[in-house]
């Protein structure tokens, strides 16, 4: 019977094989995925009191990721895009762990039904509009 994976066996395989060999991720994405599960390894270990290397994804359940996220807005000041951004990672992790280990689905499944939080869109260009490029060339015709 094949014993069930670590977290920090899952971690390694995911950062080893998934996203450096299987979808050839850029440098840059493997950076901030890497701070994104630092962090929440940091995270962990102040609130389960478990040293990162006992942490199991058991203790990573869906309430927990909600915490998680709640303190990169509220403790660490990220934007609604920065967590998103974490979360992606998370999600993209989580995928890999149900599939690596398929006794973790619902667990999986608890997670990835987090959903992104929504943000302000910022407009391209605010200062010119197609409304205000309208008056402005009615104001300048003379009469």
């Amino acid at each position: 019977m094949k014993t069930r994976g670590s977290l920090a066996t899952l971690l390694y395989g995911y950062f080893t094989q998934r996203l450096t060999a299987q979808m050839a991720a850029s440098p840059h994405t493997v950076a901030s995925y890497r701070d994104t599960f630092r962090l929440l390894l940091e995270f962990a270990q102040s609130q389960l009191h478990k040293a990162p290397t006992v942490v199991t994804l058991e203790d990573l359940d869906a309430p927990f990721i909600g915490r998680f996220l709640s303190h990169l807005e509220s403790d660490r000041g990220n934007t609604p895009r920065s967590r998103n951004v974490r979360l992606a990672a998370i999600h993209s992790f989580f995928k890999y762990a149900a599939l690596q280990d398929p006794t973790f689905g619902v667990l999986a499944q608890q997670v990835l039904a987090i959903p992104c939080k929504r943000h302000k869109a910022k407009p391209s260009n605010p200062s010119v509009t197609a409304d205000s490029a309208t008056n402005q060339d009615e104001s300048n015709m003379s009469p």
